[in-house]
């Protein structure tokens, strides 16, 4: 199903045609990447004749046929004068001599033919690249499923028009932004920011040797010399940190933060992995969105207790090393676990395989199923508690999530192992009391947990009071950089400070996320009264922090980051610059128009603020908050009695919207009618009880109302909440 969180359609009429090779930049060949970028990469053949083994494995696997040019030995799909007609869309595949093409008839009743550049993917499904202006390659969202031999649409269901960012031909499908890096060997992007363009450039079309072990030119060398110790100059993945830097970068959802992947790097050092947000886990941490393995295995026993993918994965084939149960009994003792005693199910069955109890697994990209690598006991009892899935009932579809709970109960007793699905679950509570709010305190500290569920559950919670503030201050020391990064972006909102002394001891941090992190809460700074070396510090981190948001930039969100930076170091102008840009790309990236509105007023762009607030009411007219931003800009210019309308319209909108309701009582305050001031301000007081701006103007209103002992003892209430 289409996920409308991610953004939609762009303002610009879509490109006819791309039939022309004169509009592509041509891939440079091996020979003079080497020669241009002297990185050292040699190619496969130059491995195979040491490493046979290895390479009989990888030879056909998913790696070796990430990526193709187009032949009749690569594509699989059915391009034999075939039609289909899928969500609205027709389609028409075909051949011209030794070329292979696909027509479209598109919901607006446009009529594109298009040149197949190259093939993605082996099975369950393959889909097809086409080459665009401007350096730019677009996945086909038509893919052939390689199993039923059929054609058919990710995101099956849904009428995507040419507009759309997530049809084919947008950002959503874009091969250099979305796909290259972890396709291709020694992938440079190439993304030039001021053109919106690519010269995108690759050593080898696949996934080869030196995507994972590091280019080969030094280790040939050392070959060369007949050594057989010392510095092999290979990447190798020989524990599991090793590993998990050699293949999480292409399994994880993530966050990058250099401009091009290293093989080997710490993964802090290049990648900010996704937390266990709600948009892409379910609340507990199962999968729900794609998560690309990464983040659920983190969460796992499994990754406690220093398992390497390679321990249950041929990582040059790709395939499990074993089947069945046979590959958990590898470390699981037989007697105790492959056992009706344990499983309570029939021997030999479905049902009584590990996975289905502790891999749950999804369906992404239409067709393929993924498990879930976080290895977790089933758990029906948060989800009668909180709706969360469990693997008893997706095989017990016809029982009730209650019948599930009772049987574990039944089988195992009442009382579960300490898991953090548990502290996962109750940071999501807004209504926490102290009890367990002191439980959180100690979770995000606990190092006997996942360091990414410890930096979820501090994303998870606001930390005002001293306490809160200690346990928060706590975590900045902590072993996971992932932990001491989120615990700083917490420190974004709190006063400068503050956030500059906790900031300037995490410039010179061991990793480069740490780093960032700092700079993040330092923008604006620019450390005038600090030592030299501190000034240095400062604009290293700074210079990481840029090199993060202009990698990210061909993402309609980097844009979106990038105008937030530079709005926050008072450069309005390029902040208007990149929001524009970032609306081009993605006219539906609703927090754009936040930004942009403000940015246009600031710098005296009145009428434009008012057309950016308008056009966000014409694309989402439910919305309350243009409204409220549109009655400031009216306030600002003295039209009053249309930013009341609009503070109304607000609130009809949004109920719960306490802003509106503070601003409309101020204007009623301010215009001294009293009784509608003090109907308002009781409204946001029963959102925002303890608010002290809101309780002090109702403490103003009551004054003026004659209603002095009340306004008095509003005011003794802040007062004694006053800091000593």
């Amino acid at each position: 199903m289409k996920n409308t969180i991610f953004y939609v359609a762009l303002l610009f009429i879509f490109l006819a045609s791309c039939k022309k090779s004169s509009d592509n930049e041509p891939y440079q060949k091996l020979s003079e990447q080497i020669a241009v970028t002297g990185d050292g990469y040699v190619g496969d053949q130059n491995c195979i004749s040491c490493h046979e083994d290895a390479a009989k494995d990888w030879q056909g696997s998913h790696h070796d046929k990430a990526m193709q040019t187009v032949s009749d030995e690569t594509v699989l799909g059915d391009f034999n004068d075939a039609e289909a007609s899928i969500d609205g869309v027709n389609y028409f595949f075909f051949k011209k001599e030794s070329d292979f093409f696909v027509r479209t008839t598109e919901l607006d009743g446009s009529v594109n033919e298009y040149k197949l550049a190259y093939v993605f993917g082996l099975t369950p499904l393959q889909q097809y690249i086409i080459d665009f202006k401007d350096g730019k390659k677009q996945v086909l969202r038509v893919t052939w499923d390689t199993l039923d031999k059929k054609w058919f649409h990710q995101y099956a269901g849904d009428e995507i028009v040419i507009t759309d960012w997530l049809h084919w031909s947008r950002g959503a499908q874009n091969w250099n932004t979305m796909c290259a890096e972890c396709h291709s060997t020694n992938l440079k992007k190439n993304y030039f920011v001021e053109k919106d363009s690519f010269h995108t450039t690759y050593s080898s079309i696949n996934v080869s040797c030196e995507s994972c072990h590091g280019p080969g030119a030094q280790h040939l060398n050392w070959a060369n010399s007949g050594a057989t110790e010392g510095n092999m100059y290979m990447v190798l993945g020989n524990d599991q940190t090793a590993q998990m830097n050699m293949c999480a970068p292409c399994h994880a959802r993530r966050v990058k933060l250099t401009k091009d992947l290293i093989p080997g790097l710490n993964f802090e050092d290049q990648y900010l992995v996704q937390n266990i947000s709600s948009d892409y886990y379910h609340l507990d941490g199962q999968i729900l969105e794609e998560d690309y393995v990464y983040g659920s295995f983190l969460q796992s026993k499994m990754h406690a207790q220093g398992i390497k993918c390679g321990d249950c994965h041929n990582v040059h084939s790709n395939k499990l090393k074993m089947t069945g149960n046979k590959l958990c009994l590898q470390c699981h003792v037989p007697d105790t676990y492959e056992s009706p005693k344990h499983h309570f199910h029939k021997e030999n069955t479905e049902a009584s395989l590990c996975i289905n109890c502790h891999m749950t697994g999804r369906f992404y990209m239409g067709n393929d199923f993924r498990r879930d690598h976080s290895f977790r006991v089933p758990r029906p009892d948060q989800s009668v508690s909180h709706g969360t899935p469990n693997a008893c009932n997706e095989c017990h579809k016809d029982k009730s999530e209650e019948w599930a709970a009772q049987q574990v109960v039944d089988w195992y007793g009442k009382e579960r192992r300490p898991h953090f699905s548990d502290y996962l679950l109750m940071s999501t509570n807004t209504d926490l009391n102290q009890q367990d709010r002191q439980k959180l305190n100690e979770f995000i500290s606990d190092l006997n947990y996942p360091a990414i569920a410890r930096s979820t559950v501090i994303s998870n919670l606001s930390f005002a009071n001293e306490a809160d503030l200690k346990s928060l201050i706590a975590t900045l020391n902590d072993s996971s950089a992932v932990v001491r990064y989120n615990a700083l972006m917490e420190f974004r909102n709190m006063n400068p400070q503050d956030r500059i002394v906790i900031a300037k001891k995490h410039m010179t941090d061991s990793v480069r996320l740490v780093r960032i992190g700092s700079a993040q809460l330092l923008i604006g700074f620019q450390g005038e009264d600090w030592s030299e070396a501190d000034k240095l510090s400062l604009f290293k981190a700074k210079e990481e922090l840029e090199e993060m948001l202009f990698g990210n930039a061909d993402f309609s969100t980097g844009r979106l980051q990038l105008g937030d930076y530079f709005m926050q170091a008072n450069d309005v102008t390029t902040a208007i610059k990149h929001y524009e840009i970032a609306l081009k790309k993605d006219s539906l990236l609703f927090p754009v128009y936040t930004n942009l509105a403000t940015a246009y007023s600031m710098s005296g762009q009145t009428d434009k603020a008012f057309e950016t607030l308008n056009t966000w009411m014409d694309k989402e007219p439910n919305a309350s908050r243009p409204y409220y931003l549109r009655a400031l800009l009216n306030f600002e210019i003295g039209n009053n009695e249309l930013a009341e309308q609009d503070l109304k319209m607000a609130i009809a909108l949004n109920p719960e919207d306490s802003r509106s309701m503070y601003n409309l009582a101020t204007f009623y305050y301010q215009t001294k009618d009293f009784l509608k001031a003090e109907s308002m301000i009781n409204d946001a007081l029963k959102l925002e009880a303890n608010n002290p701006e809101v309780k002090y103007l109702k403490a103003l209103i009551l004054k003026e109302l004659g209603k002095i002992q009340e306004s008095n003892k509003l005011m003794q209430e802040l007062q004694s909440q006053q800091p000593a």
